[in-house]
């Protein structure tokens, strides 16, 4: 691995990032995913195929992922896909799990770039991933609204720090074929469809196309892309 470029896709194993992965190991790209368990990231970089590998990381562990990149050589462009979900209010608050969540995405998702910046090829970019709660709260969104609304100022810090590397982050709105979507009733997926102006929920390759967007378009930079049908907008 040490001698390819590779794009690494933090959170590759599951959801979107697999799909990018996908997308990117098709058209030959060397990629490398992440995921807590290694035997998991492996399988599932087997199953992809092409040029691709799994390696264990876990962002809520932030002074293990030195180590866990160890062995990765020149980095092409870094996705930050992970994610997890959390139901956290004041009124009813789960420390550990705030701490947890935080961690990951602020603290995790920075000591990623950290380690991986001396590995970086003259153009390379990085897009991190955040979400519309920062824009819509919700009951229970306490802490993923904060971190949410976190990675719109980190990306911002990050492209004037790691100039002239580009820095971009996505936020998908509701994401309909996604496991978290995709099993609610007709009648709530009909809700969402009525009040976004293109008629259709986002679906995961929306989301994929967009992150490879800002992967190559070597003039944007410092960008939060929203993804979501202009469903903000009603």
């Amino acid at each position: 691995m040490s001698n390819q470029e590779s794009i690494i896709i933090v959170g590759g194993t599951s959801g979107i990032g697999r799909q990018l992965a996908q997308t990117l190991a098709d058209h030959g790209e060397s990629v490398v995913i992440t995921g807590r368990d290694r035997d998991r990231a492996q399988l599932i970089a087997a199953e992809i195929g092409g040029k691709t590998t799994g390696i264990a990381v876990d962002l809520a562990q932030p002074k293990t992922i030195a180590q866990c990149f160890a062995d990765v050589g020149k980095v092409k462009h870094v996705v930050l896909a992970a994610i997890e979900r959390d139901e956290n209010s004041a009124k009813e608050y789960d420390i550990d799990r705030a701490i947890r969540l935080v961690t990951l995405k602020l603290v995790g998702y920075t000591e990623v770039v950290h380690q991986l910046v001396p590995r970086f090829v003259p153009d390379a970019s990085v897009v991190l991933f955040g979400g519309l709660a920062k824009e819509r709260p919700y009951p229970g969104s306490t802490t993923v609204t904060t971190v949410n609304g976190g990675v719109t100022s980190m990306i911002r810090t990050l492209a004037v720090e790691l100039a002239p590397i580009r820095v971009n982050a996505v936020h998908p709105g509701i994401v309909g074929d996604t496991p978290a979507w995709s099993e609610k009733s007709n009648e709530v997926l009909d809700a969402i469809k009525a009040r976004t102006p293109t008629g259709r929920l986002v679906e995961t390759q929306d989301v994929v196309d967009a992150v490879i967007f800002l992967l190559q378009n070597r003039s944007i930079n410092g960008v939060n892309l929203i993804i979501d049908g202009g469903w903000l907008l009603r």
